[in-house]
């Protein structure tokens, strides 16, 4: 079977991987030089089971409302962005109540759980380097309040496969020595020993030569999805910059993109741009620096270490399609993490320090879109938001069982076209 797979990000790219595994012939779409280009090439970094939750969470909307207009604010929603997004915002407030946040979660924490089942077998196969790291997670809190709240979420999902251990400070700073300098400032934090972090757009190149000499998997790159043309209940063509392009099967690993191109076809998804950024600095001048990512969950930032380099993270905007990088954003992040590393300050330099800002595709439930459509051979992997790279091999995995009619390797309530509904 040809399938034609429409975008090469870390989604894109997974999805080529395992569909040419199981024995399709596959092509890729994407508009870019290379794999992950935009949403994922300088992502926050780590595939944790530990932040399976999505943005949709009680009290988001409240605080959303109460941060516009702060620069320095962790979610900034700008009002230009206002007309696009206005049935996608009451459809993510509907999402922000206890009973779908907990459902939310539970079925991206069993996805999250898949994808790292499946990593080091596909390390072992590719032989891909990407900065490899397996030490965990650990998110620390300041306020007791709030790390007993977390502590007792984390236990409802327990069950459902999140391995964690509850740390006081002390605890904290053995996980972590590069903590001690703040240890009387913690509460205490969560440590998730499961949890990987590496470099996702490494990762992606690195999938793409293999599937490329190893697969047979052909990329068009530099080459731009213009429609997808339907002719009753099947797609009959892409028409692209290079000319039209025709397959057995089609899969959409568009990002924000997917839903003004499935939208002529009748599908609808809720999915809207939101623009995080990330800083990256080389760790010249702070070697002794965290080993262990860490995610501050009352400065609300995260900071990894990447090879030879640091990345921090911390920033959402919504302000439709621009991707340009803020300047004050990227600067509140940094400000957070020298307030709890202040030797941060030894390798941050403004004028060589990396900003990059990208779309997040962020669907108003929470969860991805992963499956068919009522378009017989047109399917999804798109939705992931904040968790693209945490779910990307599970989500891959999973397309890959159904375009092939096999069953799928696990439930998929919550992930479908149609359970979103």
């Amino acid at each position: 079977m040809k399938t034609i797979v429409l975008g090469s990000g870390i989604i894109g790219t997974t999805t080529a991987y395992f569909l040419a595994k199981a024995g399709h012939e596959v092509h890729v779409i994407d508009r870019q030089p290379e794999a992950a280009m935009e949403t994922s090439f300088a992502n926050g970094g780590v595939l944790h089971t530990s932040e399976a939750e999505p943005w949709s969470r009680p009290g988001m909307p409240r605080a959303v409302l109460s941060w516009i207009g702060k620069e320095d604010a962790p979610m900034l929603l700008r009002m230009s962005a206002l007309p696009s997004m206005w049935r996608w915002g009451l459809d993510f407030i509907r999402n922000c109540g206890v009973e779908r946040y907990r459902k939310a979660v539970l079925v991206n924490l069993r996805l999250a759980n898949h994808t790292l089942s499946l990593m080091d077998g596909v390390r072992q196969e590719t032989g891909v380097e990407y900065d490899l790291m397996q030490k965990g997670t650990l998110k620390i809190y300041t306020r007791q309040e709030a790390l007993d709240k977390n502590v007792e979420e984390s236990e409802r999902q327990r069950a459902v496969g999140l391995i964690f251990e509850a740390v006081d400070a002390r605890r904290c700073v053995e996980i972590e020595p590069a903590l001690a300098p703040i240890e009387k400032t913690l509460a205490g934090g969560i440590y998730a020993p499961p949890d990987e972090h590496g470099d996702c757009h490494k990762f992606a190149v690195g999938l793409r030569k293999y599937c490329s000499d190893k697969l047979g998997v052909t990329f068009h790159f530099n080459t731009e999805i213009k429609r997808i043309v339907r002719s009753g209940d099947k797609v009959t063509s892409v028409e692209t910059s290079a000319g039209s392009m025709s397959g057995d099967a089609y899969v959409a690993a568009l990002a924000s993109f997917a839903p003004a191109l499935l939208k002529p076809l009748g599908v609808k998804v809720s999915i809207y741009p939101a623009k995080g950024v990330t800083v990256t600095v080389p760790d010249t001048g702070w070697e002794e620096g965290p080993n262990v990512p860490i995610i501050d969950d009352t400065r609300l930032f995260g900071l990894i270490r990447l090879g030879n380099r640091y990345r921090c993270s911390g920033s959402v905007e919504f302000t439709g399609w621009d991707t340009t990088p803020s300047p004050a954003r990227a600067q509140a992040i940094i400000d957070n993490v020298i307030s709890v590393f202040p030797d941060f300050a030894k390798c941050y330099e403004k004028n060589s320090a990396k900003i990059w800002s990208g779309l997040r595709p962020m669907p108003s439930s929470g969860n991805p879109y992963i499956g068919p459509t009522p378009v017989k051979n047109l399917y999804l992997n798109c939705g992931h938001g904040h968790l693209g790279w945490t779910l990307a091999c599970g989500s891959s995995h999973l397309l890959a069982d159904v375009v092939s009619g096999k069953t799928p390797a696990i439930d998929m309530t919550g992930l479908t076209l149609a359970s979103h509904a």
